[in-house]
């Protein structure tokens, strides 16, 4: 089962100009494996149901020696100048721009997401290995102002060792590389994990990293169901460090069994974002940045508003004219050009959207458009508008990644703030005033680990992404990514005659 597999797969496939990118084994240690038995797993089209391909269901003895080959590999690769690596980075990168149309053909057929935001990610993830390339050059000593005489005092960061990445399925190419260039960065090898709903784009950019001159066992990766290997990842004393993005309670879990090897972790968790939009806001901008901040990847992300709050006083004009451009979306097969929301990845999303729809209606909701699942994709739900839940609601508790935006009102600044911060998450939220020193002081006040103010698009290889509280641990990108994958070392040198 490979690139030419006699398995039948979708037949939107025969449009890649690179088959070779359509990969369908395990890779270990610079191999394509499969399953000792050959058992194999099915990836689904969420637009139709129908099979994209089936891949490899590697286990724990597949996992253990993908653990032995990061282990294996990391001397050499730790060693190896950060020129050289910053090099193989940059080869990476260009080569997922080259292959933009193939990689984004394979992630809309396995995610759903529309072509168009496809592409985006895999510019994005393009990003992550470019930014990193540059900060392999930049882990640099520090000296130490030294509190003894004769001594030279000096502190380094080196490499922490081989590293366990886990992915979701909603972003599956750019969460690999947001992760995997700090980690490679830094001098870590890694074992990783994708998506068992998206394994075939984490598997598309393992052949490119090869391309790209990354030597074998140094990336590794693993895909089938994910409690087996992520367990055997967890209790393996040689994995040095754990990164998971995903929902809180899987976290939860990962940190748990993490515990008896005290793995460092790295954990970008669930989120439930406010959006605030006052009344001195220009009325146009608010509702772009509300179209925005809820339905990119059909609201299937976790910097989604979830919580819409609005001043009363423009409450009547925000939300017609916020129905009025919801109710215009155009729902399709992501393959569709026109297509603007697409399917929900499976019936449990699907599932929990229309519960928390109807939950919303019986405690007084009313929905302005949408509410109910799109009569011809069964796993796409109708962009919808609910106003007037409560927030007892839970659509005002749990993270939807859906596309139902819940509008609600607010009255004094005070208020507002006290309610948006009513929540075990705090990853994002976003501001929208033309009052600087209001906007100074919710940025301030707004207990959330990345705050946007009058705009949405905040992410990006330069920022540390990552949230408080219950939305995770350590951070993503910027300098401060590459810090999990590191240790300090301290030196203290006699210099004494």
């Amino acid at each position: 089962m490979n690139a030419c597999s006699p398995h039948p797969v979708h037949p939107a496939l025969s449009g890649l100009s690179d088959r070779a990118l359509l990969r369908m084994l395990g890779h270990i240690d610079g191999r394509w494996t499969a399953a000792p038995d050959a058992a194999d797993f099915a990836v689904t089209d969420p637009a139709s149901g129908g099979l994209v391909a089936r891949v490899a269901a590697l286990g724990p003895a597949e996992t253990d020696a993908a653990i032995a080959a990061a282990t294996a590999a990391f001397p050499a690769w730790r060693d190896r100048l950060p020129q050289e690596r910053a090099r193989i980075l940059r080869q990476w990168a260009a080569l997922m721009l080259a292959a933009t149309e193939d990689l984004a053909l394979i992630m809309t057929l396995e995610q759903g997401k529309p072509l168009a935001e496809s592409r985006g990610e895999i510019a994005y993830a393009a990003e992550f290995l470019e930014w990193y390339a540059a900060e392999a050059m930049r882990m640099n000593a520090e000296g130490v102002t030294p509190h003894l005489r004769d001594v030279e005092m000096i502190v380094r960061r080196e490499a922490l060792g081989p590293v366990g990445i886990v992915t979701p399925w909603n972003f599956p190419a750019a969460m690999i590389t947001r992760k995997v260039a700090a980690a490679l960065a830094a001098g870590c090898t890694c074992v990783v994990h994708p998506a068992a709903q998206t394994p075939l784009s984490g598997l598309a950019l393992a052949e490119l990293a090869e391309r790209a001159g990354l030597p074998a066992g140094v990336m590794n990766i693993v895909p089938g169901e994910a409690a087996p290997i992520v367990g055997r990842m967890c209790a393996d004393d040689r994995l040095r460090a754990m990164s998971f993005t995903g929902s809180t309670g899987i976290g939860r879990l990962i940190a748990t069994q993490c515990a008896p090897t005290m793995k460092r972790l790295v954990m970008e968790l669930g989120g439930h974002a406010p959006l605030i939009v006052f009344a001195d806001a220009d009325l146009d901008r608010a509702v772009q940045i509300a179209m925005d901040a809820k339905f990119a990847t059909s609201g299937q992300d976790c910097l989604a508003a979830n919580r819409i709050y609005v001043e009363r006083a423009i409450l009547p004009a925000f939300t017609a004219r916020l129905a009025e451009r919801i109710a215009a979306l155009r729902v399709g097969p992501g393959l569709d050009p026109a297509t603007q929301i697409g399917p929900l990845m499976h019936a449990g999303a699907l599932a929990k959207v229309a519960e928390q729809v109807r939950d919303a209606v019986a405690r007084g909701a009313q929905v302005l458009t949408g509410g109910r699942v799109h009569p011809d994709l069964p796993l796409a739900y109708l962009p919808t508008l609910l106003t007037g839940a409560p927030d007892a609601a839970l659509i005002h508790h749990e993270e939807t990644f859906g596309p139902v935006a819940s509008v609600l009102a607010f009255d004094s600044e005070a208020e507002v703030i006290g309610r948006a911060n009513a929540t075990e998450y705090g990853l994002a939220a976003y501001v929208v005033t033309r009052d600087g020193a209001r906007a100074l002081r919710l940025a301030r006040a707004l207990e959330f680990g990345m705050v946007a103010v009058n705009r949405v698009k905040i992410t990006g290889g330069p920022i540390p992404f990552g949230g408080w509280k219950q939305s995770g641990l350590g951070r993503e990108g910027s300098r401060h990514g590459m810090e999990a994958f590191t240790e300090l070392k301290y030196l203290c040198i006699d210099t004494a005659a």
